[in-house]
């Protein structure tokens, strides 16, 4: 986003009026979305709205295609709620951070469980050292 209060203002607004605009597209293929921001042009002539979307690759490839069709509807919403002189070009782009950051998590999560001993394995092993410290 080009510098500035006005961008980013009005991506504020058009992130608020599209979040509620999308969920009511009656095409099949677009699936749970969520817009997570948007950036917008120094001169207001071009915005890109970032969104997550739940569900598989053919999920997101869907909602891709379903969003990019209703560009036009989209964008009529906004010039009527949002006062510019000019309605900017929408462009979409999948927000990939949240995908990468719960990918990164899953790794951890099974490098953890790889690498951590079998709890039962680890006391009966703690039990056993006991019992000869302690003679019995």
């Amino acid at each position: 986003m080009s510098g500035g209060a006005r961008p980013e203002r009005v991506a504020e607004e058009f992130r608020e009026v599209l979040a509620e605009e999308i969920p009511r597209l009656k095409d099949p293929r677009v699936g749970f979305v969520t817009v997570t921001h948007v950036d917008v042009s120094g001169d207001l002539r071009r915005a890109t709205v970032f969104y997550t979307v739940m569900g598989k690759d053919r999920d997101h490839r869907a909602t891709k295609a379903g969003l990019h069709s209703a560009r036009s509807h989209l964008r009529a919403v906004l010039g009527q709620q949002v006062r510019l002189k000019f309605t900017p070009e929408l462009e979409f782009e999948e927000d990939v951070g949240l995908a990468q950051v719960e990918r990164v998590t899953q790794l951890l999560k099974e490098i953890g469980e790889q690498s951590a001993p079998p709890k039962k394995a680890a006391t009966e092993a703690s039990d056993g050292e006991e019992e000869r410290a302690t003679g019995e």
